[in-house]
């Protein structure tokens, strides 16, 4: 498991957002980066600079996705018809943990990976506890029948942090829901601005 669990919202103080848009996030109190030369003033970027953030911007929003499994990400979009940039937001839309994140069965990115590696999950009444998991349209994503009861669920579904989204339906009475249509990126309720036609101008040098 990534190291960056432990160290989750150094992310939002180096990128200088709120990148999961909750309110304990440090950003709201030290807007400087972390570490002794945080305080630094900061020189205009290089394009190379730009196209880096954004790449760390996206990468570090769904939690622990390795450099590795990115670039392959990557690597489908290229290789799919039509926008690649579009291609890879509905990659990354697709995984099982992202999916689980937007139903609200999880509080964060990290949480909902946790929770299906512990096998918490079914697709299509199968147990499925790997977080790269890509779903499909039609697919329909439940909580096992004894994990229901978790704190840490009912929590998360009561919460009024975030909305789910239209390309998901949901029951949380049930702790059901289905995958309905790969979104695009003005479908995504990203908290703040994501480029990913900067990350594929970064792979693509």
């Amino acid at each position: 498991m990534s190291k960056r669990i432990q160290s989750k919202y150094k992310i939002n103080r180096r990128l200088g957002v709120n990148l999961w848009g909750r309110a304990k996030s440090p950003v709201t109190r030290r807007e400087y980066g972390p570490g002794q030369h945080g305080q630094r003033r900061r020189q205009k970027p290089s394009d190379y600079s730009i196209q880096l953030m954004a790449k760390q911007k996206l990468k570090g929003y769904y939690g622990n996705i390795s450099e590795k499994q990115f670039r392959r990400y990557y690597d489908e979009a290229v290789r799919r018809k039509g926008d690649t940039s579009e291609n890879l937001i509905g990659l990354l839309e697709r995984r099982l943990d992202a999916v689980i994140y937007r139903l609200k069965f999880a509080m964060t990115p990290f949480a909902a990976r946790q929770f299906v590696s512990h096998g918490h999950v079914t697709v299509n009444g199968q147990r499925v506890n790997i977080p790269s998991y890509l779903v499909k349209e039609g697919d329909v994503i439940e909580v096992r029948e004894k994990s229901k009861q978790l704190a840490v669920v009912l929590d998360s579904v009561q919460s009024a942090e975030r909305d789910v989204p239209d390309y998901i339906e949901v029951d949380h009475r049930q702790m059901k829901g289905t995958f309905i249509r790969t979104p695009l990126l003005s479908d995504v309720p990203y908290p703040v601005q994501m480029e990913p036609n900067l990350v594929i101008e970064f792979y693509s040098r």
